[in-house]
């Protein structure tokens, strides 16, 4: 139990011998398997009830802990809370007492809820803890029935019978099955779940255009949630944001989706869409680039000190990126360090240090680094201020650094860089170059048709000339219904050459830069991606989602 820090759920609980050691291991076991909270995972493992958490997390915030009782409600306290916010944030008022109105409330971590109803009825809300079915009862006591209980789901793009099917599975699981297929059905490029309030509402984008698709009431949006967290296989309750893939059974066949999780006030922001699982080779040829992509790429893994970096929203595959340099790299007799969990992962093995939480504590341990000699530094996340100067000071000390940043597309990562040479690091004296790349999916052959795009979808692609003829893909027995026969990568490979680092130099914007690589002819993803439009392999709809947007 030595590993519980003080104060926590499990220290709480332990400390009043209600979990053992062992009890904490299954757990954690439980937690990584499902992506529930820990307090979720005790109860679901019949390890402790949920008293006992509801317990302990009063003491863990040193918050009263009640048991309801109508006699112990004030009817005049109830007119303050409005019943569908009561039934939202799982709460009921006690009694108001002046300026200050006390709530019982089975989430007391839940701060939306609470800023919600302060602003709302002008109140300092004081919390107690209380069991959520107790909760229930005495919602139903005092605000009258519901009746059935519903997901409160209201569409009009599906069927009444769909949306009263949704409606009637609490779990989220129904609602969700009919949202993937109808990205399927209708192209989507994504779809998202926007928390607003007292409901959340359902947008689904396709052609660089967002569209209501429903709502659905807040009330159970955390086990939608929860669901949704489960089946793409990512924790809950952890990092500011989060991604996964989650494979779904359509017409037998397993289609991926890609999802990204945010918090948000009110919940969290989820965005879900198409994604066709393709793995980064592990050589540079395997990846068939345009020859002076494969020069430059080549040229980067060369070099011996100096800082490049890798900027791609996606974790997973940007850690895949760096281990391809690594491959390609000659590091025999080499003191290679990897700072992170992700990178290091292909064929070549080296010793990893932890990427801690904090940004103050990353660039803390990016600098201790040091003292090991390192003579090649990968870090997996250096995007934040103190983690990305702590990468820019070890390779001012002669290191080879590779560092990934939370950043989509080139000119993004330059305007990023550029905040930073403004600041005065004169990153020109030891950037080697930026590493993009963004995955595009390639039309399926046998279920391609041509077609004539709306208007909007010309005006978000701003094409330079047009191509004969564009086309889309509805979905076949070959391609599982998906439209998409493969996916590959568009990569930019931007050296820091002399000529480049005098314009950076001067440059007080990003357009400067990209006038400049305009002058040079210079070929990245952009140019690619309209090369895969115009001989019809990519659909309009993608070549705005992957390429432009």
């Amino acid at each position: 139990m030595s590993d519980m820090k003080k104060g926590t759920l499990g220290d709480i609980l332990s400390a009043s011998r209600i979990i053992t050691g062992d009890d904490v291991a299954a757990a954690l076991a439980e937690q990584q398997r499902s992506g529930a909270r820990f307090g979720e995972a005790l109860v679901s493992l019949g390890i402790v009830t949920q008293e006992d958490i509801d317990w302990a997390l009063s003491n863990q915030l040193d918050l009263p802990y009640i048991r309801l009782k109508a006699d112990g409600i004030d009817p005049d306290a109830i007119r303050f809370v409005p019943a569908h916010l009561a039934r939202k944030f799982n709460c009921i008022p006690l009694i108001k007492v002046g300026n200050e109105l006390n709530i019982a409330i089975s989430d007391p971590l839940n701060r939306p809820a609470i800023e919600a109803i302060e602003e709302l009825t002008g109140c300092v809300v004081n919390v107690s803890v209380a069991l959520i079915r107790e909760i229930r009862e005495m919602i139903e006591r005092f605000y009258g029935s519901l009746g059935k209980e519903s997901l409160e789901f209201e569409s009009e793009v599906f069927a009444p019978e769909i949306v009263d099917a949704i409606n009637g599975d609490l779990s989220g699981a129904c609602l969700l099955e009919h949202l993937l297929i109808y990205i399927l059905e209708n192209r989507l490029s994504s779809l998202s779940l926007q928390p607003l309030g007292d409901q959340v509402v359902v947008s689904g984008r396709r052609s660089g255009v967002s569209r209501p698709i429903g709502v659905v009431a807040s009330n159970y949006y955390p086990d939608i949630v929860m669901k949704i967290h489960k089946n793409a296989g990512m924790t809950q309750g952890g990092a500011q944001s989060d991604s996964g893939l989650l494979v779904f059974d359509f017409h037998c066949h397993p289609i991926t989706f890609q999802v990204a999780v945010m918090k948000a006030y009110g919940g969290e922001y989820i965005t879900i869409r198409p994604h066709v699982v393709v793995s980064v080779p592990t050589r540079l040829a395997g990846l068939h680039l345009p020859a002076q992509q494969e020069i430059s790429f080549a040229a980067l893994c060369r070099v011996r000190r100096g800082i490049t970096f890798f900027a791609s929203r996606n974790n997973r595959e940007r850690d895949r990126f760096i281990d391809l340099m690594l491959e390609e790299m000659d590091t025999d007799g080499k003191n290679v360090i990897i700072i992170g969990d992700g990178p290091g992962r292909m064929h070549k093995r080296f010793p990893r240090v932890q990427l801690p939480g904090t940004e103050t504590e990353r660039a803390r341990v990016i600098m201790d680094v040091l003292d090991h000699t390192p003579d090649i530094l990968v870090i997996e996340d250096a995007t934040e201020g103190m983690p990305f100067t702590a990468a820019c000071r070890v390779a001012m000390r002669g290191k080879l650094v590779l560092a990934g940043l939370q950043i989509r597309g080139t000119l993004n990562a330059l305007q990023h860089l550029l905040r930073y040479q403004q600041k005065n690091y004169s990153l020109s004296a030891f950037v080697n170059g930026i590493v993009s790349f963004k995955g595009i999916q390639i039309l399926c052959p046998d279920c391609r048709t041509g077609y004539v795009p709306p208007v909007e979808e010309l005006t978000a692609m701003n094409l330079p000339y047009m191509p004969e003829s564009f086309f889309r893909a509805v979905g076949c027995e070959s391609c599982g219904h998906s439209g998409v026969s493969s996916r590959k990568f568009l990569l930019d490979v931007l050296e820091f050459d002399q000529a480049f680092l005098q314009v950076f130099d001067r440059a007080t914007d990003v357009s400067a830069l990209e006038r400049y690589l305009g002058t040079i002819g210079y070929q990245g993803i952009a140019d690619e991606g309209i090369q895969l439009l115009m001989a019809g392999q990519v659909s309009p709809e993608e070549y705005i989602a992957a390429v432009v947007l």
